[in-house]
């Protein structure tokens, strides 16, 4: 897919956007599906629109749906519900200036703050504090081109790094891509099965095989609810 093609399209929802003011999407308060953190209450704060065009992707209603709000509303929103661990997500939460300093924000209020981001836009502005969640973008996404690798060398060790497996090409270049570039010494790397193209025996099986040392992950949200559930 290409990416410089479709840019400006996919920009769009954010054209003439208030400088002060975030696009959200959802603020919500749900379990943690994936990542280290799952099965932890975490507050999902939802931006709007995104790069990316993946396959798979289950949430593409976040692409152009959202309301403008300001910084400091959603702040609030997020200290009403009293959770100690919030994430920033999308679409793509790092297309929007505002997302930087509302992490860092939080951080200072002494919650410990996540972000998920595709891997197709910088994390160099990403507060120290912050737990990045980055996606590799495996062959069968159609985004896979688009992959900014040279965000490799700013993530933290801290970090954790998720690759969506939607067949076997998909597992076979992931472990390649693990191997060439160390990542299993060097970050904790997730790996996710797209929930209706992999079954999660097949990639168990596969992963053993291979005699990788990283992290199978299931989408707990997609076993709890209907896997088209929103604010959950």
């Amino acid at each position: 897919m290409n990416l410089q093609v479709t840019t400006e399209q996919r920009l769009a929802p954010l054209l003439g956007k208030p400088p002060g003011h975030l696009l959200v999407h959802e603020i919500y308060r749900s379990i943690q599906g994936e990542s280290t953190f799952a099965g932890l209450p975490c507050v999902f704060v939802r931006l709007t629109a995104c790069l990316a065009r993946c396959s798979w992707c289950d949430t593409p209603h976040a692409f152009k749906e959202g309301a403008l709000v300001p910084c400091a509303s959603v702040l609030e929103q997020v200290h009403a519900f009293g959770c100690p661990l919030v994430e920033l997500t999308g679409g793509e939460p790092l297309l929007q200036p505002e997302a930087f300093s509302l992490m860092a924000t939080l951080a200072d209020r002494g919650l410990t703050v996540l972000v998920e981001t595709s891997g197709l836009v910088s994390v160099e502005d990403v507060d120290p504090r912050i737990h990045v969640i980055m996606d590799l973008k495996c062959p069968d996404s159609g985004e896979c081109e688009n992959n900014l690798w040279s965000n490799l060398a700013l993530l933290k060790p801290s970090d954790q790094i998720k690759f969506v497996i939607a067949s076997r090409r998909d597992f076979d270049w992931t472990a390649e891509a693990i191997r060439q570039h160390s990542l299993d010494r060097r970050f904790t790397v997730l790996l996710s099965a797209v929930f209706d193209r992999v079954k999660p025996l097949d990639l168990v099986e596969w992963l053993l095989e291979s005699r990788l040392q990283v992290r199978m992950q299931l989408q707990l949200h997609k076993y709890i609810w209907p896997v088209d559930a929103r604010g959950v």
